[in-house]
């Protein structure tokens, strides 16, 4: 006779760390992200969901321009399992086009609107989407795509036809401000399918299949730990299992009755989708939308609409306390601030809660995850100096880096691996990839950590390379290939320094070519503005003789940060 079969449970310490009214765990989803929005306009129909500028859209107006787009996109050829491109800032066009592509049982691919042209190209090239919704501003770049790529549905979206008309009227004004305004949101464009005309369709009808909870929702871009940009393939089961995860986190926060969310995190970015796109409808929020952060902007609406919610940075939480006092604005009423993406220092935590009178909390998540994994409780017992407690329904355990199946002892430094139901399905089209990150069904994050005897989680250090600046992650291979194409540089290496302002700034070691005495370090710097976003660009860049390698070539990076960490802390 068999005995009974068990299978591995690890302890879950961190249970008797949460917060009061947290529960131990979730009931799994169903349904899908539609879903969302439907159940907000079914409960809180004239609430407002959206506030751009001043201007606010009501959950019931959101819902019936979600299914008037959806109709629209499907007349442009989009189906069901199609992947489709979003390159737009924050504005409320990007919601409804986010909900319309999921209505259609389509998948949403997220694209930085800042990128230059070569790095959309790259993501394009690798998921190969036909149809794009694009800002003004980017359509050229798109147009520009080699025939093989060519985007056969190019609908383009004018941020300022979202505006109240006084402010449309304004930027029309003949003054300097306003041409710098006009300029920055909008630029003429043809070739294209307008965004207006797209919404104008009939709605779409009810009996239109809706998406499954399984089926693929969004592709998220990384740089994974590899350092090549991948996309994680995220289901509706993920989406919604990592809304419902939050909203389980902060049960001080009613459903409707007045929530209030700040999007100042964009919501191309993993940490901003989540939280915005998904978190904040689900919760049936006023979603205040910036286009960028910008201190006085959001003290502007500070002072009659106190953030509920308001996820951020740490930068951006320096940013916005130090304008408040300046501007004599007060940040109170201001309820739960979570910080992720980069270590929040102690010292920004006190004064930004006795600013604000409400908590200051530190988290983590990975795209590959949906992106939260934990959390530090809203509670008296978090712990500054760690990212937390996993959420519930998040499982994890750490582990010999070398023997990945094998644990670590309780309080010892190991590689964190979890599971959960925000975790993704794998890397899109990269099934090796894929298998490289798992192992018996856990993710390996790639992240050096312990965990003390009250659950409390604290990164110590990362297997993988990637240089996190300002809440954005920076492949170094990326950096690299692009100095290299300088004709006075013959090798790079690119690590990340500590900075008090970003986490982490970009910076670079380079082999000058052959017969270089002279180097042009400024514009070796313009060269790579040509190719890269703005943050990853290298903040400085050193010159060294040769570069540390193994001995089948490879670049030792930890050895060059060490020694530009020497150099210049003297340390």
């Amino acid at each position: 006779m068999l005995g009974r079969v068990t299978t591995y449970e690890p302890p879950r310490p961190w249970i008797a760390s949460y917060a009061e009214g947290v529960p131990e765990d979730l009931a799994p989803v169903t349904g899908s992200l539609v879903d969302i929005v439907e159940a907000s306009a079914r409960d809180f129909p004239d609430a407002p969901a959206l506030q751009f500028f001043g201007r606010t859209t009501s959950y019931r107006e959101l819902h019936e321009a979600i299914e008037r787009a959806a109709a629209g996109l499907r007349d442009q050829g989009v189906s069901a399992g199609d992947p489709v491109a979003i390159v737009l800032p924050n504005c409320p066009q990007h919601i409804i086009a986010f909900y319309a592509i999921l209505r259609l049982g389509a998948i949403v691919i997220e694209h930085n609107p800042l990128y230059t042209p070569r790095e959309l190209r790259k993501q394009f090239e690798d998921h190969g989407a036909r149809h794009a919704i694009v800002w003004t501003k980017v359509v050229g770049s798109i147009q520009d795509f080699p025939a093989d790529l060519a985007v056969t549905s190019l609908i383009s979206v004018d941020l300022t036809k979202a505006m109240p008309f006084g402010t449309r009227l304004a930027l029309r004004l003949p003054i300097a401000k306003a041409r710098e305004a006009r300029t920055a949101l909008h630029e003429r464009v043809s070739g294209t399918v307008t965004w207006e005309s797209v919404v104008s369709t009939p709605a779409l009808p009810a009996s239109h299949p809706k998406p499954a909870t399984d089926d693929l929702a969004l592709i998220q871009y990384t740089s994974g730990t590899t350092g090549a940009p991948k996309g994680a393939s995220l289901t509706h089961r993920n989406l919604l299992s990592n809304a419902a995860q939050a909203r389980a986190w902060v049960p001080s926060i009613v459903r409707g009755h007045g929530c209030v969310v700040y999007a100042v995190l964009p919501m191309f970015h993993a940490y901003g989708l989540t939280l915005c796109l998904t978190f904040a409808m689900s919760m049936g929020a006023r979603l205040v939308l910036f286009p960028r952060f910008d201190p006085d902007m959001v003290l502007e609406v500070t002072k009659k609409h106190p953030a509920t919610f308001l996820p951020l940075v740490p930068p951006i939480a320096d940013r916005l306390l130090k304008a408040a006092r300046a501007k004599g604005v007060s940040l109170a009423g201001t309820q739960v601030a979570i910080s992720g993406a980069m270590a929040l220092p102690h010292e920004l935590v006190v004064p930004f809660e006795a600013a604000s009178g409400g908590y200051l909390v530190e988290g983590y998540g990975l795209s590959e995850c949906s992106p939260v994994l934990m959390a530090n409780p809203v509670a008296e017992n978090r712990e500054p100096g760690t990212v937390g407690l996993p959420l519930p329904g998040t499982e994890l355990r750490v582990v010999d880096p070398d023997e990945p199946t094998k644990d670590v002892a309780p309080g010892e430094r190991g590689e964190l691996i979890v599971r959960g139901p925000q975790v993704f399905s794998g890397y899109y089209g990269k099934p090796e990839e894929t298998e490289a990150v798992f192992v018996d069904g856990w993710f390996r994050t790639g992240d050096i950590v312990t965990v003390d005897e009250g659950g409390f989680v604290r990164i110590v250090d990362r297997i993988k390379e990637l240089i996190i600046t300002g809440g954005f992650n920076v492949a170094p291979t990326e950096v690299e290939n692009a100095l290299r194409q300088h004709p006075q540089v013959d090798d790079a290496a690119v690590v990340g320094l500590p900075s008090e302002h970003s986490g982490e700034e970009v910076v670079a070691a380079v082999v000058l070519a052959e017969g270089v005495a002279e180097p042009d370090i400024e514009g070796i710097r313009e060269f790579a503005r040509g190719i890269l976003t703005p943050y990853k660009v290298p903040r400085r860049i050193f010159v060294v003789d040769e570069l540390p390698k193994s001995l089948i070539g490879k670049v030792l990076r930890r050895q060059v940060r060490d020694s530009l960490l020497q150099l210049t802390t003297g340390s």
